[in-house]
């Protein structure tokens, strides 16, 4: 696996990043940055930022927060925001989000060094592939939480990169970080509880420790990568298979339309489907069933959700949420959306179900079938919006920016369109500018 890997960080760290992967890129920055500025209002973070900022001051801003932090804080604040509605990217074949700690450790770079927004995209680009490709070989075992894991890697290899070492340091620092890497439990997201919203946070922090020891010389063994996939996960020893250098992942990545785990969203857009035939007389639906791919049911089944997190890997919460409201976005983990008797009675009728089919070609999607009386209503979603095969469109990306940012959609234009060489800290505060 290291040999492979050897490979592919010297093509990306040679590699002039493509248009189409540079304009890809700037939206993942953009609709990671508009799920900051939407959860920069919530209690818990507002605190942890205090906290923050009355122990480990410094020259850095992250949007939407009041102070100024270390590099190290600001990146731990930024990674904990961007997931706190769970409406942040992810990457399918990986099972996780190579970018949200890659691009909270830049965030904070950038601005300690006043880095253009060229340098800010050839280093997310590299730390994105890199994290990307280990995140697929290094598939986490059950009861684990993917955040906290493997997205470390790729913030060692960006920081690296935007350091301006080379991919000899950038595998160094790749393995100290597996040297150490944790165990994430999935425990917390099945508890609601905020536990969960920390590990991208641990990634960016090991990232970047990781980086800054191979940049000062630390050494670290071959292999440790191996070692790490055959002890911690349980995999056979071997060599595993990385996606060959010259495969753009990022061309792959999802945003979401949805402020929801991934897997939830295609039962969303089914009842989003429905809602038309439905939005007067939900009161009388007698049966929901929702019928999806087996990992979805592993790991969204909560039922009844109390907390947000709980509600953000809940099928059945989704499903009802949206039938009601007509979306789901980050008002709907509010204690008043939460506690909705329509959403709640509904949800309770909503039937889990595996889809056979689904299930034995690997395929995700969802079938949702309503029955009122002796009507039964029916809607099947095979993909959604951020799929490969049906990626967000521009518009739709600055659209989601400018509702869950509450800004001007002017000033998502005017980030996507900036020169290379604007200076991404000014770029950022542009986005902060305008008030919610």
């Amino acid at each position: 696996m290291e040999t492979r890997l050897r490979e592919m960080l010297e093509w990306l760290f040679a590699a002039e990043v493509p248009a189409a992967i540079d304009a890809k890129s700037r939206e993942l920055l953009l609709d990671t940055c508009g799920c900051v500025l939407a959860s920069s209002t919530k209690p818990p973070l507002q605190r942890l930022s205090g906290r923050l900022a009355g122990t480990d001051r410094g020259a850095v801003r992250v949007p939407g927060f009041a102070g100024s932090l270390s590099t190290a804080s600001a990146a731990t604040l930024f990674a904990t925001a961007a997931c706190w509605d769970e409406a942040c990217e992810g990457l399918a074949r990986a099972h996780g989000r190579p970018g949200v700690p890659v691009i909270a450790a830049l965030a904070a770079l950038a601005q300690a060094r006043d880095a253009t927004l060229a340098e800010v995209v050839a280093a997310l680009v590299s730390g994105y592939e890199v994290g990307g490709r280990l995140g697929e070989v290094l598939r986490i075992a059950p009861g684990m939480h993917v955040d906290g894991t493997w997205p470390a890697f790729g913030v060692a290899a960006a920081a690296v990169r935007f350091a301006g070492g080379g991919p000899d340091e950038a595998l160094t620092a790749v393995r100290i970080a597996a040297c150490q890497m944790p165990y994430s439990l999935y425990l917390p997201a099945a508890h609601g509880a905020e536990a969960r919203n920390t590990y991208l946070a641990h990634s960016a922090q090991l990232g970047l420790l990781a980086a800054n020891a191979a940049l000062a010389g630390f050494s670290a063994p071959a292999g440790a990568l191996d070692e790490l996939r055959t002890r911690a996960l349980g995999a056979p020893p071997g060599a595993a298979a990385l996606a060959p250098a010259g495969a753009w992942l990022m061309s792959e990545g999802y945003l979401k339309p949805y402020a929801a785990v991934r897997h939830v969203h295609y039962g969303v857009a089914a009842a989003l489907a429905l809602r038309p035939q439905l939005e007067r007389r939900l009161d009388r639906i007698d049966r929901i069933g929702l019928a999806t791919y087996p990992e979805a049911l592993t790991y969204c089944a909560n039922r009844a959700p109390q907390r947000p997190i709980q509600a953000q890997f809940s099928l059945s919460y989704g499903v009802a949420r949206a039938m009601v409201a007509g979306d789901l976005g980050p008002d709907a983990y509010t204690e008043e959306a939460l506690g909705d008797p329509l959403v709640r009675s509904l949800e309770s009728r909503v039937a889990l179900l595996e889809d056979e089919t689904l299930g034995r070609s690997g395929r995700r999607g969802a079938t949702l079938a309503v029955e009122i009386g002796r009507e039964r209503l029916a809607h099947t979603v095979d993909r959604v919006a951020g799929d490969p095969s049906l990626p967000m469109a521009r518009d739709e990306v600055i659209a989601k920016f400018a509702r869950y940012a509450r800004r001007a959609p002017d000033a998502a234009t005017r980030f996507l369109d900036a020169p290379a060489g604007r200076r991404f800290a000014e770029l950022l505060a542009a986005l902060d500018a305008s008030p919610p």
